[in-house]
């Protein structure tokens, strides 16, 4: 039995594509390290944060020294926000909604100043990069 080789019409051709272009190509076409320290920075903030609104609402001891780490620490970044809603709660329990209106805000100052960096950073005549 005899194997037939497919004929050159059905292989299709592709054109050879050097690697330097696609590395280029793939590469940020703005400064991705600032961006990426932007967005840690925005990130241990906001985990700050949540662990405060999560320690409040379930009631931590404060007389714990993590506790009071975490809460002297995420004290001076929620207080803008105090007095927008009230707190609610019992007795040892509060619902610190200024927390989640802190990290909304820094999140979306975050994501601006990352905005801001790939278009100040971006080499003149190109697109963004579409996420």
């Amino acid at each position: 039995m005899a194997i037939q080789q497919p004929s050159a019409a059905a292989v299709p051709v592709v054109a050879a594509v050097p690697v330097e272009h696609i590395a280029a190509a793939e590469r940020p076409s703005y400064n991705f390290r600032a961006a990426a320290v932007v967005g840690f920075i925005v990130g241990v903030i906001d985990v700050l944060i949540a662990g405060r609104f999560l320690l409040k609402l379930l009631g931590a001891s404060s007389q714990s020294s993590f506790v009071n780490a975490i809460y002297g620490v995420s004290a001076p970044l929620v207080a803008p926000f105090h007095g927008i809603f009230p707190n609610t709660g019992s007795s040892g329990n509060v619902f610190e909604p200024a927390a989640l209106v802190a990290i909304a805000v820094f999140a979306l100052l975050g994501w601006g100043a990352v905005m801001l960096i790939r278009i100040a950073t971006a080499p003149r005549g190109t697109r963004p990069a579409t996420s």
